[in-house]
C-alpha cells in the first residue's frame, strides 16, 4: 500500500498552507497548479499524477518521490 506523506514532508520543511507551498512551486519549480489541485493533494491521496507535478513537488520540497509517497507491503493473514 502507498501512503502519500505530502503533509509531513511539508510539515518538515516548515511549509504550513497550501497557498505557501503553491507560492514555492511558482518560484523554486516555474510550475502552477490551482488552488483546488493544491487542496486535493492535501486533503487526501492522489489516485493518478502528471509527472510534470511530481518533478514540480520533488523540486520544491528538495525531496525524492520515495519521500512523498511510502510503501507498505500488506500484512498476509496466515491460514490455520
Amino acid at each position: 500500500m502507498l501512503v502519500w506523506m505530502l503533509r509531513n514532508v511539508m510539515a518538515d520543511r516548515g511549509i504550513w498552507s497550501g497557498a505557501a507551498l503553491a507560492r514555492l512551486m511558482k518560484q523554486k519549480a516555474n510550475y502552477s497548479l490551482s488552488a483546488a489541485s493544491i487542496s486535493a493533494l492535501l486533503n487526501g491521496q492522489p489516485r493518478q499524477m502528471k509527472a510534470e507535478t511530481l518533478d514540480a513537488l520533488c523540486t520544491t520540497l528538495s525531496c525524492t518521490p520515495s519521500e512523498l509517497w511510502v510503501y507498505t507491503p500488506p500484512s498476509k493473514t496466515r491460514e490455520a
